[in-house]
């Protein structure tokens, strides 16, 4: 049996529910030890019944042969200046008001362009953040957008940040490293080998501009995004991951 789970605010119903499942069932799949500490934590479930199998992507959807400089003058800036990306909801949980302070912080050293996707109750709160802060015409906010335009700058950015407060996967890192792109992320983030596949900073501005400067001064020479690739390769490509979840009910059945 597999259980998923979100922190916070889950009704007493799914919560029993989800209890139960653990209870009753044989072996409990989660994607990353963060999540199964958190299940532990709320439901108890022995140590014997975790297995740890990650999420994955189709390798290859993400990386394309795309002009930088086209993409970001479509949005009026300049081509050579460097990008940092993030994608996700505009929520607290995935600390895009962190970034937004972080940036502040870079770009009192370093020219560079922020630009943010996607859409939820935090958009107006950071977009009120950013003018607050001086920093309003480098962190372009662009809502929602389609698959295509997010793919456009995932190859087009210089490095992707991933700040989340909670972060029990974190597919972006994934889409990060099948562009080839470096990465900075919170400590709630599990993928990262620090400053192999990316950089981990703490859940503070500070602590995420130092990450991110760190990245941003060694563009063209850190093999980060090169060596996350080769991870997403070998270990989260969905043929691995359908391997080992079959491992998984074999050895129950087994049993």
């Amino acid at each position: 049996m597999e259980i998923f789970t979100e922190t916070g605010g889950e009704a007493k119903e799914i919560s029993h529910r989800e209890w139960r499942g653990g209870y009753e069932c044989s072996a409990v799949i989660t994607t990353s030890t963060i999540l199964k500490e958190e299940i532990q934590q709320i439901y108890q479930i022995p140590d014997y019944k975790f297995w740890e199998i990650p999420n994955g992507i189709n390798v290859g959807e993400i990386k394309r042969k795309i002009d930088p400089g086209t993409v970001k003058r479509r949005y009026g800036i300049h081509p050579c200046l460097p990008i940092v990306l993030f994608t996700g909801r505009m929520a607290y949980q995935k600390g895009p008001d962190l970034l937004i302070e972080a940036a502040a912080r870079v770009l009192k050293k370093k020219n560079a362009q922020f630009v943010i996707i996607g859409e939820g109750g935090m958009r107006s709160h950071c977009e009120y953040q950013a003018q607050k802060l001086g920093i309003g015409n480098s962190c372009n906010f662009l809502g929602y957008a389609p698959e295509g335009i997010v793919i456009d700058w995932f190859n087009s950015c210089d490095l992707v940040c991933v700040p989340s407060r909670n972060e029990p996967f974190g597919i972006v890192v994934l889409e990060a490293w099948d562009a080839r792109k470096p990465v900075v992320v919170s400590d709630a983030v599990a993928l990262v080998d620090n400053f192999k596949t990316g950089v981990i900073a703490y859940t503070t501005p500070s602590s995420i501009a130092w990450g991110l400067n760190y990245v941003l001064e060694g563009l063209g020479h850190n093999k980060m995004g090169k060596n996350g690739y080769d991870l997403l390769k070998n270990k989260y490509n969905w043929k691995t991951i359908a391997e080992k979840t079959l491992e998984v009910y074999e050895k129950i059945i087994e049993k």
